[in-house]
Formats: structure tokens, C-alpha cells, sequence
């Protein structure tokens, strides 16, 4: 993924280089340029800004400058029959950027950001801009700062942590604050027992080393709740919306959907297996093994205020069409206990052609809680799949009744 950022304060960018972003810009996952605006100036004091029309206080960014810096960035693009980029300008005037917004940014491959300073930036640069590419004016928060380039940095980081490969554990997230519309539950690790220095003992709730994985994300969930009524109510109408698959925006994912899947995915069976690196034995699917699955089978994806949130897919069976088959079958781990995996099951069996007789899936064999699902379902074991501890079920499809 691309990024262009104009300022006249280059080397504000500079934190871009630290942490997991500037790794990602050193494994070559991310293409980050930073231009100087005042390098498309045109007199000796390299002048950015004047006064404002009709009086006020401060200065107002001028046109010329920003017209040929972007016109710059567009005259680099990698691809020049490709799609121009989507040109971000923070300010307070703008829309929320929030988690959903950050996931939506990630699916675009090239973004550019412009950091206004001072009053802001000549309307007319927003006008030109919106001739040439997608313009998004997005807002941090109820405040005012200085300068684009703080909001940038943030934004950034936001967006690009979401692309596959950033983040080493892809479950991280699905399982933090604004996932699903609910803050993050408290989170503990060792020693199970602490002294503070109060002399006061404290101790990790005893749910969290029972072991039973069940409780432990019914639990979880309760505190998620627990803690957004108590600091963020008005985020609970929302979230609380999120119980049923007919709640949820449904399509036929697209190739550009493919990295969010490829996460979600991994964000699932990273629950299932001690070994991150197989799905039960098999090589863990990339974002392009995603894409190529969806020549041979239909993927269904829902979302939940822009985040993909589960997914299915479903073909008929090349060696036997009377045979449905339903795989990768996924809810993020932060929603599922909500019944909305039998409810996705449910379904994939409804997409099945008229003339199929039996539907067919494989699930882990020592994953208890999955295989309980899928039998309360109607579906029976029939021996060994293909990979290594896994199990094939089938289920006969009921008989339509003849009126």
C-alpha cells in the first residue's frame, strides 16, 4: 500500500520509521513518501500562506502550492492507468475517523494526506482536488491542533496496522476497543498473584485460569459491556445491534476483500491450534490464496458498521454436484457466543441449488464446542479429512414437501 504526504514540516513524519510501521515500510509492505510543500513554491521566501479574504485572524495555506504538489504526487503514481489516490485532509471541520473509517482506508491502495496548517487550507484546493480524486476530510476528535501532521501520524498508524502481515497476531485485531462497537476487556498476565506497592495482594479473576475457553470469552464479553456503559455509553446502541446475521450488511466478497478475510481467518483458527503457522495441518491461507479460492467457490461476507465481521463459503462439489459444500465458516472471536455461526450455517444451506440432496463441511476433530455446533445441526461424522486432525460431517437435506 502507498501513502504521499504533503507538509511543510517533513520531518514531523519522521516517527513513521519506528515500531511495527516502519518495519513495514523496511519489509516493503508499505510505500511511504513525505513531500515539502514548500519545495513547489516559486519566490525566495518559499511562501505557503497569506491573509484571509473578507478579514479574520490568521493565515490561509494558498492554492498554487498545494495544486502543484499534488499534482506531483498524482504524476508519480506506480500504475499510471491505475486508480488515483484517495487524498486525506485532517481537520476539525471534517467527519469522524474511526475504526470503521480506518478499515475502509485500508482497502484503498494508494493514499495521499495534505497537512493544513494555520486557518487551513484555500477551498478552491478542495474543489481542484475532488476533479482529480477521491477527497475524505476527516477529523480526529471535537478539538483543534495545530497542524494535519499529528492527525496524519495517527491515522496512519490506524490504518496501516491493518494491512496482513503488520501485526504478528492477526487476533490482536479483532479483540481490542472498537471492535464490534465495544471497548476492550481488561487484560492480565503473570504472576497470577501480585503485591502492589500498597502491600495490597491483587489477583487475576480466577475465570481467566480455568482454562475453560467458553466461560473465559462469555466473561469477556460481560466486561467489554460492563466497561462501555461505564466510559463510552454511547457506543452501546450500536454494538448491541450486533446479535443476529440479518443485523449485518451481506455480499459476495471481491478480490479487495481478500485481506480482511485472509485476518479474520487467522484471527479464528489462532483460537483453535497451539501452532499459528497451519489451519489443522494445512499452510494458513495468504490474502492471495484468498483471492484464488474465489474462483472456485463463493465467499459470503458480513459486516458490521464497515468491519467484516464473518464469512462463509459455499460451492457444489466438482466430483459430485448433488453434494453442497460449506467451508471456512468464521466469526470474529469477539462476537461469536451470539449465535450467529448457526445462524451463518444456516445460511450457507439456504444458497444450495434445488437439486442438491446432501450437504458437507469439515471441521477440527478436537475442537469439542465445533463439533457439538455442527451435530445440534444435523450433521453426522462420515471418517477423516484431508488434513491431518480434521473430520468430514455430512447431512442429508430434508425433503421439500409436494403440495
Amino acid at each position: 500500500m502507498r501513502f504521499d504526504v504533503v507538509s511543510i514540516f517533513p520531518d514531523y513524519l519522521a516517527p513513521l520509521d519506528l515500531s511495527l510501521i516502519g518495519k513495514a515500510r523496511r519489509d516493503g509492505l508499505v510505500d511511504l513518501r513525505v513531500h515539502d510543500l514548500r519545495d513547489f513554491t516559486h519566490d525566495r521566501h518559499r511562501t505557503v500562506d497569506d491573509t484571509p479574504y473578507g478579514g479574520g485572524a490568521g493565515m490561509v495555506m494558498k492554492p498554487q502550492p498545494w495544486s502543484e504538489a499534488l499534482d506531483h504526487v498524482l504524476g508519480t503514481a506506480d500504475d499510471a492507468s491505475g486508480p488515483a489516490p484517495v487524498l486525506v485532509v485532517p481537520g476539525p471541520g471534517g467527519q469522524p475517523f474511526d475504526q470503521a473509517t480506518a478499515r475502509e482506508l485500508a482497502q484503498a491502495p494508494w493514499l495521499a494526506f495534505a497537512c493544513g496548517r494555520y486557518e487551513g487550507i484555500d477551498e478552491r484546493v478542495y474543489e481542484w482536488a475532488a476533479q482529480r480524486m477521491e477527497v475524505r476530510v476527516l477529523s480526529l476528535g471535537d478539538y483543534v491542533l495545530n497542524g494535519g501532521e499529528v492527525a496524519v501520524l495517527a491515522m496512519t498508524e490506524a490504518v496501516v496496522r491493518l494491512l496482513p502481515g503488520v501485526v504478528g497476531n492477526a487476533e490482536s485485531l479483532v479483540e481490542e476497543s472498537h471492535e464490534g462497537g465495544l471497548l476492550e476487556y481488561p487484560i492480565y498476565t503473570k504472576p497470577s498473584v501480585w503485591e502492589d506497592g500498597d502491600g495490597v495482594v491483587r489477583a487475576v479473576p480466577d475465570v481467566l485460569l480455568s482454562g475453560d475457553h467458553a466461560r473465559i470469552a462469555a466473561w469477556r464479553h460481560e466486561q467489554r459491556l460492563e466497561r462501555t456503559a461505564a466510559r463510552r455509553p454511547d457506543l452501546l446502541a450500536a454494538a448491541a445491534t450486533t446479535g443476529a446475521l440479518a443485523d449485518l450488511d451481506a455480499s459476495v466478497a471481491t478480490p479487495s476483500d481478500a485481506p480482511e478475510i485472509a485476518v479474520v481467518q487467522r484471527a479464528c483458527w489462532a483460537q483453535m491450534v497451539a501452532v499459528p503457522q497451519h489451519w489443522w495441518g494445512a499452510p494458513a491461507e495468504s490474502a492471495q490464496d484468498v483471492r484464488d479460492g474465489l474462483a472456485h467457490w463463493d465467499t459470503h461476507v458480513f459486516r458490521s458498521e464497515g468491519r467484516l465481521v464473518a464469512s462463509v463459503r459455499v460451492r457444489r462439489d466438482p466430483a459430485d454436484p448433488a453434494v453442497w459444500q460449506i467451508g471456512r465458516l468464521m466469526v470474529v472471536p469477539d462476537l461469536q457466543g451470539r449465535g450467529i455461526g448457526r445462524q451463518l450455517l444456516a445460511h450457507a444451506e439456504s444458497l444450495a441449488p434445488a437439486d442438491v440432496t446432501t450437504y458437507w463441511l469439515n471441521t477440527a476433530t478436537e475442537v469439542p464446542h465445533l463439533m457439538r455446533m455442527y451435530k445440534k445441526a444435523g450433521y453426522r461424522p462420515v471418517g477423516p479429512g484431508e488434513g491431518p486432525g480434521t473430520t468430514d460431517l455430512t447431512k442429508r437435506r430434508a425433503a421439500t414437501p409436494s403440495r
